[in-house]
């Protein structure tokens, strides 16, 4: 059972009572806990066995190697002169695997320093 306290929380007794962990979703403050609830939820069940239709996909998803995720491309190819990288559409999926993993060092050490530092320490890279 998730319990979403509203505005300024939930009455201490309640929390002392009944509430077994808390659980925060960053440093911020909402009106309500009604949508940190619902992304709580959403983390939760996606790794259901059967939520997602292919459950390999998630294993790709940002985090699950301590790294963000890398750019992601759909169809047109070119979209207003913009296209997808020659890599992705190469049909070398040895190659495209090198690049979306360079693609999340990249942004990972450009978006989340904090976590790019973390993975270096846990793998003993240079």
């Amino acid at each position: 059972m998730i319990l979403a306290g509203h505005y300024k929380g939930v009455d201490e007794r309640v929390r002392e009572m009944y509430i077994t962990q808390e659980i925060s979703i960053g440093d911020y403050v909402l009106t309500g806990g009604e949508l940190p609830a619902a992304i709580l939820a959403d983390a939760i069940i996606r790794v259901i066995p059967g939520v997602i239709g292919d459950e390999m996909s998630a294993l790709l998803d940002s985090f699950q190697d301590g790294l963000l995720s890398p750019p992601v491309y759909t169809r047109p190819a070119d979209y207003k002169g913009h296209k997808i990288p020659e890599i992705l559409i190469s049909g070398d999926g040895k190659k495209v695997d090198e690049w979306r993993h360079e693609q999340a060092l990249k942004r990972t050490k450009e978006r989340r320093p904090d976590l790019f530092e973390k993975w270096k320490d846990e793998e003993n890279r240079d």
